[in-house]
């Protein structure tokens, strides 16, 4: 399918402008993370200062409020001060931890991963070793661009499917008006058809003619009633599964080559399910017109029906020259096909049809060089 110029131009327009946002918001959120972690080591300095005072001040030497408001203001980073005789204080941290040694030595290796340990000394001798780590504030601001960054892909992935929906559903209605265009326009020629063909049987001619004419215009009405089911719900009645298989079978090995060798088996006499009967046998045409053009025009098809619990399978095969493993999904999309001329719409629409309209599934049960095998399930008791 071809785009507009001035879209994909618009589209990497709009990449290129997410791509420079999100950059910038994810180095703006660097860059104060940086800077907040700058502040938070110049207050440890200050704090680890003021303690170096009181480890080597007297104690009837007054310090005044200062140091005492340093102390109390420190709320939120958590430290564990190792003074030089192995004592240990914590401040910020969960209650009896001093009391736990194991513990105290885990916190202290992840406190000098995350931030450079601080050394109180005086005069050359060192009185004490600070260990912080990251405050609550800092550690929800290190996450905050990965988060950020789920934020994106997911609401990215919301808006891809939301487009791709979105021009599945413009496709849907563009070909469903296609069909019922279709189906009005064929109509037209239809109806005076008929009449002609009621002339022709009052004059004196053979009658194998006339009634040639008459299959020809009964097919060309299935067709009609095909495309005017497309875009709407068809009506489902309960028909004998083996009966139109058969009946679009038959119908199909009547007009085709004496190079193609056609086979019906049917492991029931009579199966009543919930069916369309034109949208069904336009289904079994397409799969089948698919394996005679894999034949290249010589082969041998074969359709089997048989139950299976709640579903009855149709399972039709070919000796075609098989599909790729890898397409055995994309085949059945929109616009994919094989073919020099074509749109690729035949086995998409089989599968709506089969899916949307019947409730049932549409798979490739196998495929080789010696030929493919289709698989439609449908319920018996929808």
């Amino acid at each position: 399918m071809n785009f507009n110029p001035k879209n994909k131009i618009s589209n990497i327009f709009l990449l290129i402008a997410s791509f420079v946002i999100v950059s910038l918001i994810l180095w703006n959120t660097n860059s104060f993370f940086k800077k907040f972690k700058e502040e938070e080591r110049y207050k440890m300095e200050i704090w680890a200062t003021a303690q170096s005072e009181l480890l080597q001040s007297s104690e009837d030497r007054d310090l005044g409020n200062l140091h005492v408001k340093i102390f109390q203001n420190n709320t939120s980073t958590p430290m564990i001060l190792v003074n030089k005789d192995g004592s240990v204080k914590t401040n910020n941290m969960a209650d009896k931890i001093e009391s736990d040694s194991a513990l105290i030595q885990k916190k202290i290796i992840k406190f000098r991963s995350e931030n450079t340990p601080i050394s109180i000394d005086y005069e050359g001798e060192s009185l004490a070793t600070l260990y912080y780590g990251n405050s609550e504030v800092l550690n929800k601001l290190k996450y905050y661009p990965i988060a950020l960054l789920l934020i994106i892909l997911l609401f990215g992935t919301v808006i891809f499917f939301f487009f791709k929906t979105n021009k599945a559903s413009e496709q849907n209605k563009l070909w469903a008006g296609m069909a019922k265009e279709t189906a009005h326009q064929i109509s037209t020629p239809l109806t005076s058809l008929l009449g002609w063909n009621e002339l022709l049987k009052n004059e004196d001619i053979n009658n194998a003619i006339t009634t040639e004419i008459e299959k020809d215009i009964d097919r060309l009405q299935t067709i009609t009633e095909r495309f005017s089911n497309i875009g709407s719900l068809p009506k489902l009645e309960r028909k004998d599964i083996v009966e139109e298989t058969r009946k679009a079978f038959d119908y199909l090995q009547l007009r085709s080559s004496r190079l193609i060798q056609y086979s019906f088996n049917t492991h029931i006499d009579a199966l009543p399910i919930m069916l369309n009967s034109a949208l069904y046998n336009w289904t079994i045409e397409n799969l089948v017109k698919n394996g005679i053009d894999a034949m290249k025009g010589k082969g041998s098809i074969s359709i089997e029906i048989m139950p299976d619990g709640k579903y009855v399978n149709i399972l039709i095969s070919d000796t075609g020259q098989g599909i790729p493993k890898s397409r055995f999904n994309t085949i059945f999309e929109p616009g994919v096909t094989s073919k020099k001329r074509g749109w690729g719409l035949g086995l998409s629409l089989v599968k709506r049809i089969v899916e949307e309209y019947h409730q049932g599934k549409i798979k490739v049960l196998n495929s080789s060089k010696e030929g493919t095998i289709m698989q439609i399930s449908l319920l018996i008791n929808p």
